[in-house]
């Protein structure tokens, strides 16, 4: 009943207008990203505010991920970054945490990738010295490999690097430009908290760097470093 009432809520934001210039912004027409998302034209500010009115669970959840509506899945892993922020049973968090890994064939578009996975993954994966699942996502379809690398923002912000500069590398022959970014931006976000660990990692690499992920990751440097490592 919960998930009726929620979609019921959300499906009353909908704004045809609002879709179009949604379909036009993902790019989704051109197939660079989920070719087949539908949007309902719902702004985020919206659906994280009817998150907020709602305590829907895992089973719920679940149905929300299975919507065909870009939005509604956007809403379930916004529950689910709720719930498992509201719990510290050690437990339930790793019962969230597999839930997200079973369920990363619907985490299909990149701002659905960007607002969930470091607060679930990241976290979860914070303080355990095992963090394979990273390196067998990278192997995976477009998602997964943008899951393993945003994932570790978590890392990032406590001043862990090495995943972060392990899995760039081994993202540094990706093709798509989805990756080229996320890599880009981790680097850029490492280079925020220790600005020898980003450089020392662009002097060896920047051969093989992706333009748009050196684009990224040099974003916030002098416009005379950035001149320099553009040019090599």
């Amino acid at each position: 009943m919960n998930v009726k009432i929620f979609f019921d809520k959300i499906s009353s934001n909908a704004n045809p207008e609002k879709s179009k210039i949604k379909m036009k912004y993902f790019k989704i027409k051109q197939g660079q990203c989920e070719k087949n998302d539908i949007m309902l034209g719902v702004s985020t500010p919206t659906i994280r505010n009817l998150v907020k009115e709602f305590d829907l669970y895992l089973p719920e959840i679940q149905t929300l991920l299975y919507s065909k509506y870009h939005e509604i899945r956007l809403a379930g892993l916004l529950f689910l970054v709720k719930i498992f922020s509201e719990t510290k049973n050690e437990l339930e968090r790793e019962e969230i945490f597999n839930f997200y890994i079973k369920n990363t064939h619907k985490i299909n578009n990149w701002d659905l990738v960007d607002v969930s996975c470091y607060k679930i993954i990241g976290l979860h994966l914070l303080n355990k010295k095992n963090r394979n699942i990273l390196y067998k996502l990278a192997y995976g379809n477009l998602w997964e490999q943008r899951i393993s690398i945003v994932s570790t923002m978590a890392f990032i912000k406590n001043q862990q690097f090495d995943d972060t500069l392990a899995l760039a590398e081994k993202l540094l022959i990706n093709q798509n430009d989805l990756i080229h970014k996320a890599v880009g931006w981790m680097l850029r976000e490492i280079g925020k908290r220790n600005f020898t660990v980003l450089v020392d990692f662009l002097e060896k690499k920047y051969k093989q760097m992706p333009r748009t992920m050196l684009r990224y990751s040099i974003e916030l440097f002098s416009p005379e470093r950035r001149r320099y490592f553009m040019k090599k």
